[in-house]
């Protein structure tokens, strides 16, 4: 079988197209600037780079072309596009009413378009996405992967605010989380290299980079999460504020004269390390400035490393018996320092990174002691073969 997936940001939109009996890339690549002078796509198979630069004004149009790419004579790598037999599409909100990957139907868009609320920027663009895959590719049975989905096992103790019940009740204001597709992929991995069963499974999942989420899981599910109604709560990220005495915004923006709309832009792309740093979003930038004496660059970090400690240590107490706290995402698996420093202060607890063992990037390794009472691990995340994976067997339950 053969499993497109795709998600679709507001100006870009990154493919991979699977052979799913033997879970394998086929290709995969990268449209960006849609709608922007510039436009380009960019598609890598094996070592190789084919690359079309054009004008593409919506993604209809960066779709088309990467329908092209994949069928072209010399670069693409099926014949054509009858030999795909699903797209598995990433969507960031389904709410309460999506609590699964769901073969795409009127109720699923639905339920997306009310959530778009919630996810004013995502949702639209992933809409956008499937509507010229159904016009492209007609018969074609889409899937939808939710962010949210993973998260609706959590109790109504870790997901509910401290406001009045009736803005859950009526407005469905509560803690929703994200990046549960690359955190159930975690969960799925970590049981299999420890050899566990996936539901007696507790461990701390940490998707560390520019956009940043730790979660407990429990018995395999997902009991308490960082992020909240939107990616906005949880920890300090590459522009994200996450976590905030709310009086603040308020303050701002009676006393600077900071309209809603400003306020939102401000808190999600003009703050987090990268306005407290005034340097870079990019936590390798502020790694090397700090290095240099910036100041600020390493109090951006510090507060990163700070707010991850008091999570980890959080959700420790939360799920009780800990069987591994695992590190993924661009940092989470890159950043050896960064591990190492957001552990320091662990060793009370019996759990201590191994020096050695932590000189690794990507890949699935232990990198704790031996007499660490948890273990520490990285693992690399795979979301899109976890969207493949998805797609694939609900497709085929569904013939």
């Amino acid at each position: 079988m053969k499993i497109l997936v795709i998600n679709c940001g507001s100006s870009s939109l990154k493919y991979q197209l699977f052979n799913m009996d033997k879970e394998e890339v086929m290709v995969k690549g990268l449209v960006e600037r849609i709608g922007i002078e510039g436009s380009r796509l960019i598609q890598e198979k094996d070592d190789d780079k084919y690359i079309i630069e054009e004008s593409m004004k919506d993604h209809t149009e960066a779709v088309s072309h990467v329908f092209n790419a994949l069928v072209d004579k010399e670069n693409g790598v099926i014949s054509e596009l009858s030999e795909i037999d699903a797209v598995g599409h990433r969507f960031v909100h389904g709410g309460e009413k999506i609590t699964a990957s769901s073969i795409i139907n009127d109720e699923v868009k639905d339920a997306i378009n009310e959530y778009t609320k919630f996810a004013p920027l995502h949702n639209p663009a992933n809409l956008m996405g499937l509507k010229a895959c159904e016009e492209l590719l007609p018969g074609t049975p889409n899937v939808a992967v939710f962010d949210t989905a993973f998260h609706q096992t959590m109790p109504s103790k870790t997901f509910l605010y401290g406001i009045d019940y009736k803005y859950y009740e009526e407005d469905g204001i509560r803690k929703y989380g994200f990046h549960g597709t690359s955190h159930k992929f975690i969960t799925n991995k970590t049981a299999e290299l420890l050899g566990k069963d996936v539901e007696d499974l507790n461990i701390i999942s940490c998707h560390l980079g520019n956009g940043s989420s730790i979660t407990a899981i429990k018995n395999g599910k997902s009991y308490d999460t960082s992020m909240g109604l939107t990616p906005l709560e949880g920890l300090i990220m590459g522009t994200r504020s996450g976590d905030m005495d709310p009086a603040v915004i308020t303050y701002l923006m009676e006393n600077k004269n900071i309209s809603p709309k400003d306020m939102e832009n401000l808190l999600n792309k003009e703050s987090g390390v990268y306005g407290v740093s005034g340097v870079s979003s990019d936590f390798r930038d502020l790694e090397d400035s700090a290095k240099e004496g910036n100041e600020r660059a390493q109090i951006a970090l510090d507060i990163f490393q700070t707010r991850a400690k008091r999570y980890i240590a959080g959700y420790m107490a939360e799920i009780g018996s800990v069987d591994a706290i695992v590190f993924t995402g661009g940092i989470g698996e890159n950043s050896i320092n960064m591990r190492k420093d957001i552990l320091d202060g662990f060793q009370q607890f019996g759990i201590e990174i191994d020096d050695e063992k932590n000189n690794v990037r990507g890949g699935a390794h232990v990198i704790s002691t031996d007499d660490s009472k948890v273990k520490v691990m990285v693992v690399a995340t795979n979301e899109e073969l976890m969207i493949a994976r998805d797609t694939k067997e609900l497709v085929e339950l569904d013939k």
